[in-house]
This record gives structure tokens, C-alpha cells and sequence, in this order.
């Protein structure tokens, strides 16, 4: 039987490219939303974002803890949520509550959407 030896250099850059992959798998949606996305409050209890999206835009793909979303507008998006896509619409002031969660939302309504996340930490 042969034996595989991984040179220790190789080890060390898969351990690091584990690590960068776990890290990007858990984006902050204050980071990846960009321009669409404002942080009202950030304290050690409690984050809470406004999410302003023109009809097309993005979130990018992020992931939340325990949170409660508020729907200001209405209007409808699409979510991708481990590979598997869901279109919703909502109707202005709505809240829905998600445990833990990694996603992307996009708007793919033909109005702007104005939403309020709470992200409880």
C-alpha cells in the first residue's frame, strides 16, 4: 500500500482557505447590501438595519441570527436559501420572525422595498 505524503505548506493553505470559506459563508448583510442598507442601532443586545431596495437590487449573500423583519412597504422578493430559490410578497407592515439563517434577497418586484431588520444577538 502507498502512503500520500501532503507537503506541510499545502496543509496549511487548505487550512486557510477552510477558514476564508467558513468566513465568507457568514457575511454581514451591513457590508454586502451596500448602498441599500443603513445601520440605525448596534449595541450589544440588539442590531437593527433599514433596507431601502430598488426593484433588481441585491443583498448580497449574508447571514443573520435570530431576527424579526418589518416590512414598511410592501412588494415582493426573491430569496436563495441553500440553493433553493422562494419568491414571496409582502404586504406593508408585516413582521416575520427567522431563527438563524444564510441567504441572498433580491427584489424582484417592480416597486422599491423598505424593510426594518432586527437582529437580536
Amino acid at each position: 500500500m502507498k502512503s500520500i505524503v501532503i507537503p506541510a505548506g499545502c496543509l496549511v493553505a487548505f487550512a486557510c482557505a477552510s477558514l476564508f470559506a467558513s468566513a465568507a459563508s457568514a457575511q454581514d448583510m451591513a457590508k454586502t447590501a451596500g448602498k441599500y442598507v443603513k445601520v440605525l442601532l448596534d449595541n450589544e443586545k440588539v442590531r437593527v438595519l433599514e433596507l431601502n431596495m430598488p426593484p433588481g437590487a441585491s443583498t448580497g449573500v449574508h447571514s443573520h441570527d435570530d431576527n424579526v423583519v418589518y416590512f414598511v412597504t410592501g412588494g415582493t422578493a426573491t430569496q436563495v436559501t441553500n440553493g433553493e430559490s422562494k419568491t414571496m410578497t409582502r404586504k406593508p407592515g408585516e413582521a416575520v420572525w427567522s431563527g438563524p439563517v444564510t441567504h441572498e434577497t433580491t427584489n424582484s418586484g417592480k416597486a422599491a422595498v423598505k424593510t426594518v431588520i432586527i437582529e437580536l444577538k
